[in-house]
Parts: structure tokens; sequence; C-alpha cells
């Protein structure tokens, strides 16, 4: 233990990337990022608290020629009470963190050692990601010293992240050790005493999903922010040659500015602010719309996804003819954000983050340190930040009216405006400053370190897998949706069977309208959402949209020569824009006029490779050749390694069959026994349900004993009649 009875001796274990002092190379590589930066922070901020005795960050030695010599001093005092220890563990090269694996042990003896020959052992270990979290938890063991565990990022999540990517389960087992890691965290999971997250979605969306999670052991410690360049307005800001530089399309620039800053990515929903401005003529009269959406040259220069961001955005600003109201600004510099905040706080404006999904919020408590009340999303992270800082509104990002009225009333009571305005440096301050956050650890670990406190663990169950093994698809309309007694009945099986059956859904609709529908029903985010008829697929938690989809289905596809071709087609209108997507155009269909074979065979005899599918008997959609809901269906399970025999789909629609077709266990929920899906009767694996809506989907998982044995009882009495 400590010598000192009164104060704390913590040791901070973060193995992997390149640390030192000072100039942190950030950004070097995949290594050395935000967590170099946090784990060096947090050391100097616990250091100077006089509760404090000693603070030592451990991490790896590295003696190579294409680093530093700093990185192979063994020790590196940094402060009275604070010093960095590196320790030999493998080679002296220096090696990316999926290499280390092999070394940890190694790394566990020798830090052993080091406190034995120092004589000196501490009174609380802080792991810092999986592999000092594997470190972590075999020294917590063997010296009996308690653990504090920080993930930063999660195996689970970023494996769903890697397949979004195109990579497969095998070359992502290869290349970053997934197993390995996630079993490493696992274990530090059923070993630590307490573990500190930035937000409560990040227990809720990710923690969540792993067998030793135990509730009681999350505590939410905002990170600490350096707040030092982010400062309130002091005048001059609007004579900047900055503000004449960012402002020259607006007619009258000197009104308020809305300021939104973020990468052009759909999930950043921007294009949802600028149909809330176009939607409130209002907001027009009382501010401008300022848009930093990265730097550009030429949108057609930026990948696909940003070129779609900026195709949505200044389509909205024509639609509602808002040129002088509304700047898109081209280039801006990093060292200019700060002053791009003070700017839209000096001009009384208000800053809005309307992103669909955001895990923490950074912007957010730029924007409050630089004395802009805030208008967020309610997904995620902003819940927590207006929570401590009360400077601003929650709004629902699916929804322009919300994001429009709150703006509206922080921009007519100036009081209510000043009012926020101070709460926000207040906030920051109090909540997201180093010294804050070195206060609230303190008061978690304390306890813990004098043994008053000790996690009481609930009984786990570990899953036979280290993934998921089966999985449920549905889509919406019509299956999940229809009955709200039996829907709650189904999310509660959902819930319960979440770490062993991924839960699939797949739509027709685009993925701002599938979100809006499963937040009206209260319907838990899925493992994977198919918008868009199988187009577009998405991956929990952060909705990462898999690019290598995209990449594969945009194969001969030429929308606007199918547009033209199909123009004058009788019994055939298209529908709304809001309808369209880049991969799917939709249409209404009479079929007393349209016949769907004459609209195939126009279509090929134009050559136009393509898919055609309907639904309900009265929408038409026209996909690429590559791409239907049982294109993408396939895709994704086989990506989850999960066989299609251990995968149920409901089906309530004919742009279903195809996912109900072949190996996947099917079934057709009672309301849906109607033409389109009546010839599947005679097929093998599709079960016709007595019960309607998401009752006929538990009916259907019961048949199936799909958490069980899952496979079909008339295919094994068949197999066993043949024994």
């Amino acid at each position: 233990m400590s010598t000192s009875t009164d104060q704390l001796y913590i040791a901070l274990i973060s193995v992997h990337g390149l640390i030192r002092g000072s100039n942190l190379e950030l950004g070097r590589d995949a290594d050395t990022g935000g967590q170099t930066l946090y784990v060096v922070e947090l050391a100097r901020a616990l250091a100077m608290l006089p509760e404090v005795a000693q603070v030592d960050l451990f991490t790896q030695r590295v003696e190579d020629p294409r680093v530093s010599s700093d990185y192979a001093l063994p020790l590196e005092p940094l402060a009275d009470k604070l010093r960095i220890v590196r320790l030999d563990a493998g080679p002296e090269e220096y090696l990316p963190k999926e290499q280390l694996w092999d070394y940890l042990d190694s790394f566990v003896d020798n830090l052993a050692d080091f406190f034995r020959n120092e004589e000196r052992f501490p009174d609380i270990l802080h792991s810092h990601y999986a592999d000092a979290g594997y470190v972590g938890s075999r020294l917590a063991s063997l010296l009996g010293v308690p653990l504090i565990h920080t993930g930063h990022s999660l195996g689970r999540v970023k494996r769903s992240r890697l397949l979004a990517s195109g990579l497969r389960d095998a070359e992502i087992e290869n290349r970053f050790n997934m197993s390995r890691r996630v079993e490493a965290e696992e274990q530090t999971l059923a070993t630590a005493e307490r573990v500190i997250t930035s937000t409560h979605q990040e227990i809720e969306e990710q923690y969540e999903l792993y067998d030793h999670y135990q509730p009681d052991q999350m505590r939410v410690i905002p990170p600490g922010t350096d707040l030092e360049q982010f400062q309130p307005p002091t005048g001059g800001e609007l004579e900047t040659p900055l503000f004449s530089r960012l402002t020259a399309p607006l007619k009258e620039p000197r009104k308020p500015i809305i300021l939104a800053l973020s990468r052009p990515d759909s999930r950043k929903n921007i294009s949802a602010l600028v149909e809330a401005y176009g939607q409130t003529p209002q907001l027009q009269e009382l501010a401008n719309l300022m848009i930093v959406a990265g730097n550009r040259d030429d949108i057609d220069d930026l990948d696909d996804g940003a070129q779609e961001v900026f195709h949505e955005l200044l389509v909205a600003v024509d639609r509602y003819d808002l040129y002088g109201k509304v700047a898109l600004p081209k280039h801006h510099q990093r060292d200019e954000v700060p002053l791009i905040y003070r700017i839209a706080a000096a001009s009384g404006g208000v800053f809005v983050n309307p992103a669909l999904t955001e895990p923490f919020g950074l912007t957010l408590i730029e924007a409050a340190a630089s004395s802009l009340p805030i208008v967020a999303t309610e997904d995620g992270g902003p819940r927590d930040i207006i929570s401590n800082c009360q400077n601003g509104f929650l709004v629902d990002p699916l929804e322009p009216t919300s994001i429009g009225d709150a703006l509206c009333q922080l921009l007519t009571d100036r009081d209510l405006w000043q009012q926020f305005s101070a709460r926000g440096l207040h906030g920051v301050e109090e909540h997201y400053s180093w010294q804050a956050h070195a206060k609230c650890y303190l008061q978690v670990v304390t306890p813990i370190a004098a043994r008053s406190e000790q996690l009481s663990r609930q009984p786990v169950t570990r899953r036979n897998r280290l993934y998921r093994d089966r999985a449920i698809v549905s889509d919406l309309d019509q299956n999940l949706i229809g009955d709200d007694q039996s829907l709650e009945k189904m999310i509660q099986v959902l819930r319960q069977q979440g770490k062993n059956s991924s839960f699939i859904i797949a739509t027709g609709r685009r993925l701002d309208s599938a979100l809006k529908l499963m937040k009206k029903h209260r319907i838990p985010p899925p493992n994977v959402l198919i918008t868009s008829s199988g187009t577009e697929i998405y991956h929990a938690p952060k909705l990462t949209a898999d690019t290598a989809w995209a990449r594969h289905i945009d194969y001969h596809w030429t929308p606007r020569q199918v547009r033209k071709i199909l123009a004058d087609f009788p019994g055939l209108k298209p529908q709304p824009k809001v309808e369209q997507s880049r991969f799917k155009l939709s249409y209404y269909i009479d079929p007393e006029i349209a016949d769907i074979e004459e609209i195939k065979q126009r279509l090929h005899q134009e050559e136009q490779s393509v898919y055609v599918q309907t639904a309900f008997g009265q929408f038409l959609d026209i996909l690429p050749l590559r791409a239907s809901k049982g294109q993408a269906l396939r895709y994704v399970v086989e990506r989850l390694s999960i066989p299609l025999e251990a995968v149920f789909v409901a089906g309530g629609s004919g742009a279903d069959e195809d996912m109900m077709r072949g190996n996947t266990l099917a079934a057709v929920v009672a309301n849906r026994h109607d033409e389109e899906l009546s010839q599947l009767t005679d097929i093998e694996r599709i079960y016709f349900c007595e019960q309607p809506h998401a009752a006929g989907i538990l009916e259907a998982l019961d048949y199936y004993d799909f958490f069980g044995t899952c496979r079909d009882p008339e295919e094994a009495e068949r197999n066993h009649a043949d024994d």
C-alpha cells in the first residue's frame, strides 16, 4: 500500500502508443491520439490535488530509430508527484497495439517487479483500453489492489464499425486480434471495481453488450477539455477579416448567426437544420444560418457521402429560396474555430447540433465555453451536457419544427439568451475542466481505495459464442407495428435475448423516416438497420453507414436514365422527394393501368440493369441490380458470421419475399396473408402465423424454438422419419 495513510498513490496504465510529457505526437498514427492526450491530462490534474501523494503513468518503452529517443527513457519526471514510467515488454521496436498481445504478460511481470523494487504498491490501478485492462486485471488479482477501468473504445463496437467498412470477419480477426481484445474486455469488467465512462449513452449502447456488464459498476465522469482557447467574445470579433469572409454571401451580415459546425456526414443531419430554417419564416427574419462543414475546393472531389450531404443542403437552400440568408464557407483553418464560435456569440447567435446520434458532443462544450447558448439533439451525450450546464434546449433531430421552435425561443428572448450564455460558461468550468474531472474522479476512487465501498456483483451468464450466433429480422410497417401491446412484449424479448441474437430491421423507408417511426413506437435501435428497400445499411451504435455495400451495389446504376425512361409510363407517379434516395427510385403504381412486367421489359430494352419490386400493391421501387432486402440481409449476416439457417425473417409485403425464400426461417404474420405473399404457402421454412403484427412474430419464434434448437419442426420431423 501507499506509504502515506492520508494520500493516494495512483497507478495509471496505458500500454500502447507514444506517450511523453510534452509535444505529444497526436495523430502520428492510430495509436497516438485522443487516449494519449486523455491519460497525460488526467495524470497532470490528479497530481495537482493535495489528496494525491503520487501519480505514475505506466506505458511501453520503445527504442526504435523511427521514433524519438524520448520514448526509450525508463523514467520521465513531469512534476514533483508525477512521472511517466516506461517498461519493457517484447521487442524494443515500436509495435502497433494489435501486435502487443503476446507481450502483455511480460508487461504484467515487469510492472509487479517495479512495485516490489520501489517497495511501494499503489492504492488504485487504473487501466485504459483493452490491453491495459488485461494488464490491470492480472495485477489486481496478483497484488490485491482495486482496479478502475476506462475503455476509450470497445471491441464489440469496433468490430461493428469494421464490418461496415467492408472487412470480413476473418480479416478483422487476423488484423485486429478482435477475439483476444473482447475477451480481455470481458475479463477487465469481471475484475474492475468501477468503470468510468464519458456519457450515459456509452453505458447503454456499448457496455451493455458485454456479459460481465454490471450497472452498479459504471460511473459517468465527462472528460476534461482544454478550455483555454475557447473564450467568450472580447469585442471586435465582428470587425475581423474572418467575419467578413464568412459572412460575404449574406445580405444582412449583422444579424445573429445560427451556427452549425461538423463533418459533412449524413449522421450529422445538417440538412434538417436547413429544413427547419426554411420552414420557419420568423427564423429567417431573426437570424442568418452558417454551416461550417469541413473544407472543400470542389464538391465533386469529395467522397460520395459528403457529396450527397452537400447536394441535400444546396437543394434545400434552393427549395426555400434562402440565398443571402445561408452561408456555407468553403474553407477554414482549425485554429480559426475558436474565433468562429466567438463571432457567433458576439452576433447574439446560437450553436446547433442536430445530429441523429451524438456519442459525446465536444463542439457543444466548446460553444458553451465561448458563451453560446446551444440547441442540440436529444440523442446521447448532449443530454448529459445540457443536464449539467442548463444552457440550452434538447430537440428531436427528426422534427424540423422542434429545432425551429427552440431557436426562435432563444432568439426572441434576450434575457433567456443571457441566462443560458452565463450558465454555459459556469457549467463547462464546473463539469468539463480537467480540475473538475479530477475532483469527481477522486470522489469515486477514494472509498474504493479505503475498501469502504465494494462492488456487489450480480450473477452473469456467459454466452456460448463470443459474438451473437443468430438474428431476428423484421420490417416495420404491418409487421412490428400495428399492435402496441404485442409490440411491447416483442421489445421485452429482444432486450432479454440481445446478447445472443442480433436484431435487424429491414424497411423500404428512408433512414430519417424509419428512425422517426421507431422513435414514435419506442422500438429500440437495432444492431443493423437496412433502409430504402435494401440499398442502405447502417450499423449500431452510431448508425455507421456500410460504405462497402454502397460500393458493391453502385454497379451499372444510372438513375437519371431510369427516370427518363419511366417519365411518361402510364399508371406510374413519382413519390415525393423525401421517399427517394441515392439508390432508390420510388413510384406510386396503379396496378389497373401499369403492368409490372411491361415496366421490367421496357427497362430491359433500354439496357438498364435494375431490380424492380412492389409492396402493398401500390408502391414500386427501382433499385440497382445488386440491391434488395434479401441481398442486403445475406450480405449482413455473412459478415456477422451468422448462418442463414439461424436467421428468422418476418415478412409483411412482396418486397420482403427474397428475404424469406431460401435457407432462412421465415414467417408471414396473419394480417399479411394476402395476394403478395400467398404464393409462399407451399414453400418450406415459411410459417403462416395465426396472430397479426408483433404477436405473430412471437408466435413464429416459439414455433421455430428460435432461442433453443432454432429449426423448422416440420423439417426435423421429416428428417426423423427418413432415419
